[in-house]
């Protein structure tokens, strides 16, 4: 039986991966640490009253002391870091953030958790996005290539770990994700914002036409994929986490209005695309599948009818959440 801490446990992401692994892992405890108090009941998904899960509101850039004491305490045997400023879109603004928080803050803990002995595995959520816009399925070996100031200090984090695996020995892997999604998740997000839309009769904004292609896959899946890492994985691999083709952000928002039981045409109005926009995000996610036997098992019709089935339930609270992102340090 392990002890999991999931840094960045307040997000959605962060949230499932704990709800798998005490479903799943037969956990001697699961803790979540987030910068902030878990969120209300829609956005928690009451995780906070799941037998076996603790959670502890600390700052990994600016309580990074505080942050210790619970680890020391708790003594996880592995843990799982969400913790990012995670938005590529809003990153070419303050960009120093996304440094101070997704590298030099994860460079600090790192350097810590290399004194302690109880640390067995740390599992880094990596993106997707370092690979850039590509024309094929891309590997773990791929040409480093971000786009976006987000993008590049998380690659920037990922190559810290692999120095300080090869001559620390420092015992991670690191996953690359391709977008996920699920019930719980913020409204910035393009699949809960189109549900929440086609349920309140707005209007979703739709950049550049929606031309531009990514990888999705249900927050339960990468869930699984840190399970299967924990307990099976090589220390110091990388590994890719995604679906065998990407799909075009005009086809999942169709795939969002049927799922709804609304018109595309009624949900939509194109707008000017973002800046930084990369057209195709596709992984090559052979290597996981062949060493610890993942890949995808939710498809878009069961993951969207838990969001839709999400959003139907917590609909007044959700009109009232903001659909923005907010950047915060």
């Amino acid at each position: 039986m392990k002890t999991y801490a999931i840094l960045g446990g307040g997000g959605s992401f962060g949230i499932h991966a704990a709800m798998y692994l005490l479903d799943h892992a037969n956990p001697r405890k699961v803790i979540g640490i987030g910068r902030n108090p878990l969120r209300s009941k829609a956005f928690s998904l009451d995780i906070d009253k799941r037998d076996g899960y603790q959670y502890y509101a600390r700052h990994i850039t600016y309580e990074l002391d505080l942050l210790l004491e619970i680890l020391d305490k708790e003594k996880p045997d592995v843990i799982v870091n969400f913790a990012a400023q995670g938005e590529g879109a809003v990153s070419w603004k303050h960009s120093w953030r996304f440094f101070e928080t997704n590298s030099m803050a994860l460079a600090r803990l790192t350097e810590e958790l290399m004194k302690r002995d109880w640390l067995e595995r740390f599992i880094q959520i990596g993106t997707s996005e370092m690979y850039g816009s590509v024309d094929h399925a891309t590997k773990e070996d791929e040409p480093i290539k971000p786009s976006s100031p987000y993008a590049a200090s998380k690659v920037a984090f990922d190559m810290y770990l692999m120095s300080v695996h090869k001559f620390l020995k420092f015992p991670m892997n690191v996953l690359r994700p391709s977008n996920a999604y699920c019930s719980g998740q913020l409204l910035h997000r393009v699949i809960p914002k189109a549900v929440l839309c086609g349920l309140t009769g707005q209007r979703l904004p739709l950049h550049g036409g929606g031309r531009a292609e990514k990888s999705y896959i249900h927050a339960r899946d990468l869930g699984r994929a840190i399970h299967l890492t924990a307990e099976k994985a090589e220390l110091g691999k990388i590994y890719n986490v995604g679906p065998q083709d990407p799909t075009s952000i005009r086809r999942v928002v169709e795939l969002c209005a049927e799922a709804v039981g609304v018109p595309f045409e009624q949900l939509c109005e194109v707008t000017g695309d973002r800046l930084g926009q990369d057209s195709r995000y596709w992984l090559d996610s052979s290597a996981i599948k062949t060493d610890l036997g993942w890949e995808p098992k939710i498809g878009w019709e069961e993951g969207l009818a838990d969001v839709v089935a999400w959003a139907r339930d917590n609909l007044d609270e959700l009109k009232r959440a903001p659909l923005d992102y907010t950047l915060r340090g």
